[in-house]
């Protein structure tokens, strides 16, 4: 079954400010690189949306119906409603993903 992959208007923030940072601190062609490698992470969870590991910070509250896969350091955090794969989160796994998750998501 291939989805569509939608973006909530955080996520799409997200990827603009990875994209800017990433821009800044390295080079646009790092920041380009990495927006690409995250489309292909979108176009596997359009192929595979039930592939991803539901987030560790989520199952030990008992949600389970949100799902990550990731591009190193990269989680993206998402939900398989009907034909659709909603991305909720694109976040550096080394931050503080419990609170990121709770302002986000709780």
């Amino acid at each position: 079954m291939i989805c569509k992959v939608l973006l909530t208007d955080d996520a799409a923030r997200d990827l603009e400010d990875l994209h800017r940072y990433i821009a800044e601190q390295d080079s646009p062609a790092a920041a380009d690189h990495v927006l690409d490698r995250i489309e292909k992470v979108f176009q596997n969870l359009a192929a595979f949306p039930e592939r991803g590991n539901h987030p560790k910070e989520l199952v030990s509250l008992g949600l389970r119906e949100y799902r990550e896969t990731f591009f190193k350091p990269y989680r993206v955090i998402y939900r398989v409603i009907g034909k659709g794969v909603y991305v909720y989160l694109i976040a550096d796994g080394r931050r503080d993903m419990q609170t990121l998750l709770a302002r986000r998501l709780l």
